[in-house]
């Protein structure tokens, strides 16, 4: 099956979503968390009408878009897949402006990200740059994130729409698209309209390498530590004076020293302290818990808690307070009944030349509560590299490559008779 899309026309369509800033914004009462996730919206809906794709809509209350491309040869019994990306990015690097730049043929040396501030992208030190000579990226100016993650996924699932609608008799399932705000905060699925989107199992595009495929991911959790001090004149603390700071680094010590991210890898779990604050009186501490065995993951939650009732033993009163939330769990329970997706996802990875990269993912993406919502979906590559920081840069070749496994998953189903295994 030939598949040919434009790798000039896939970079001016991802520039032209990168270069909105959608930013969401982390503790948000609302969703989406920041308004100017719905200008990236609006115009993705009307682009979704302008080129013939069905049931479009733009939930402008909470961000939401939904589209449609009915299955050919049309059948009751052909299943429908999603395709989902998230259209919020990191603020890893806080900017109000993202200016991506396109390198038409990279040439292998250090790519100056900004000259003035020695900001720039060594191949010595992003070793993935060296597989990239002679092909075409788009990086940052060195002062945002580039927001391939995960408008790499969305530009791909609006390329394969397109295919779709430009060569309708090109066997296929039915493709249900939706795109969603805020996955960086952890609320990007917690208004999505699966019965709108009406989907039997899906996949979202919001991996690294073109040919990644992503079933397993950690079982997570937040925690937040409250430690309540006594304060009083250091002239005069003996005996009295209980430092809420103290308390606070003699919890942390009582988890293990070396389950943390940067000593962990693959499968191993980590506790990580993402911040902390505080005075003599009063210290509050962040920390994400993640695990991929879900018996770990629960022994991971009850030495914090043992932690906390240590130092409260020794100090005779509840001086310190924890509180323990779940985020999602690890898709793999919810994927396994239903290994027809994986299995399909392989077979179009290889047509397309690559060989499939399956690793676990060391954090989480909205399929995971899709998944546990009744709807399997793995994550599949997008040609996006280092998320999250201001050397992130898209190989448009492997965005083409994205795009074109899409297409084989939606072919592989069409006259299926709705198999679900």
């Amino acid at each position: 099956m030939k598949i040919e899309f434009d790798r000039q026309e896939m970079a001016r369509r991802f520039i032209r979503y990168a270069s909105i800033c959608t930013q969401s914004e982390e503790g948000a009462a609302d969703t989406p968390s920041t308004d100017h996730q719905r200008e990236l919206a609006a115009l993705l809906a009307g682009e979704l009408e302008e080129m013939g794709a069905e049931d479009v809509f733009y939930d402008r209350e909470k961000c939401y878009v939904y589209a449609s491309v009915p299955a050919w040869p049309a059948s009751a019994d052909v299943p429908c897949l999603a395709l989902i990306a998230h259209m919020d990015t990191s603020n890893a690097v806080s900017a109000d402006q993202v200016h991506p730049r396109l390198i038409p043929d990279y040439d292998g040396g250090v790519i100056v990200l900004d000259g003035e501030k020695k900001i720039v992208s060594d191949p010595e030190n992003f070793t993935d740059l060296k597989k990239q000579v002679g092909k075409m990226l788009v990086v940052t100016d060195g002062h945002s994130v580039l927001g391939g993650d995960d408008k790499a996924g969305v530009a791909e699932i609006m390329e394969c729409a397109k295919y779709f609608l430009e060569h309708p008799k090109v066997p296929h399932a039915g493709i249900r698209i939706m795109f969603t705000p805020d996955e960086e905060v952890g609320n990007g699925p917690l208004n999505a309209d699966l019965d709108r989107l009406g989907a039997d199992f899906g996949y979202t595009l919001d991996g690294g390498d073109a040919g990644q495929l992503e079933y397993e991911n950690f079982n997570a959790a937040s925690a937040h530590v409250t430690v309540e001090g006594v304060s009083t004149h250091p002239g005069s603390g003996k005996d009295l004076m209980q430092n809420a700071l103290l308390m606070l680094i003699k919890f942390n010590d009582l988890l293990p020293a070396d389950q943390i991210p940067a000593r962990t890898e693959g499968y191993e779990g980590f506790y990580h302290l993402t911040d902390m604050s505080g005075d003599c009186e009063s210290a509050q501490a962040h920390y994400i818990i993640r695990d991929h065995d879900r018996g770990k993951f629960e022994e991971r939650k009850r030495l914090m808690e043992e932690a906390a009732d240590r130092i409260n033993k020794h100090n005779g009163r509840s001086a310190v307070s924890l509180e323990i939330r779940d985020s999602y769990y690890n898709m793999e329970e919810k994927i396994r009944p239903h290994m027809h997706i994986i299995r399909t996802a392989e077979k179009a990875i290889r047509e397309t030349g690559l060989e499939p990269i399956i690793d676990p993912i060391r954090g989480g993406t909205d399929g995971c509560v899709f998944s546990y919502r009744g709807l399997p979906c793995p994550n599949l590559g997008t040609g996006a590299y280092h998320f999250h920081s201001r050397y992130e840069y898209v190989c448009v070749e492997e965005m083409v490559q994205a795009a074109q496994i899409a297409v084989r998953i939606a072919a592989a189903y069409a006259g299926k008779g709705g198999k679900r295994e």
